[in-house]
């Protein structure tokens, strides 16, 4: 089966082969993605060049170690809001793209409105950033927290080899 790009165009088998390479390692010269794919660096830089201007490929990080940065802890905040309104909304969602040490946010559907990952050093980084940050937010009636002990998986985007439609 055929899988679409973000903006609609067919994802075929060697698409997918780079962009998987990519997900291993966005370094990869053109040469040594071309080799793991099976094509020639022209068709393969012309295909890359296609999957960003498509979408499937956003941009290229490197994905840092946060212990190694002081952040030996990942926490897990779910934010349940007492109002709904758009200004309230906003002003959590633009806090949470601010704060620092939040590495990811959601707007979510369930029993709370936000989700978001935590990177902190410890407890007391932990509480200075609920103290600071969240408990600040007009509208956060309360969070709950979740630490975690030790990352099973950690990936930025799914395998496109891998994961089914």
């Amino acid at each position: 089966m055929t899988r679409k790009a973000p903006n609609g165009s067919a994802l075929d088998p060697i698409d997918r082969k780079i962009l998987a390479a990519l997900r291993e390692d966005g370094r990869l010269t053109t040469q040594a993605l071309a080799e793991k794919v099976g094509l020639s660096p022209s068709p393969c830089w012309t295909r890359v060049k296609r999957l960003e201007e498509s979408g499937a490929i956003e941009r290229y990080v490197a994905l840092l170690d946060h212990k190694a940065l002081g952040y030996a802890n990942i926490v897990f905040v779910e934010i349940t809001l007492d109002k709904h309104d758009d200004k309230v909304l906003d002003q959590c969602g633009e806090a949470l793209v601010r704060a620092p040490e939040v590495i990811e946010a959601y707007l979510v559907t369930g029993e709370y409105d936000y989700l978001a990952k935590v990177a902190v050093s410890g407890t007391d980084h932990y509480e200075r950033f609920l103290r600071e940050t969240l408990y600040r937010l007009p509208g956060v009636r309360q969070t709950r927290t979740t630490f975690g002990l030790r990352a099973l998986k950690r990936s930025i985007s799914v395998d496109p080899l891998k994961a089914p439609i």
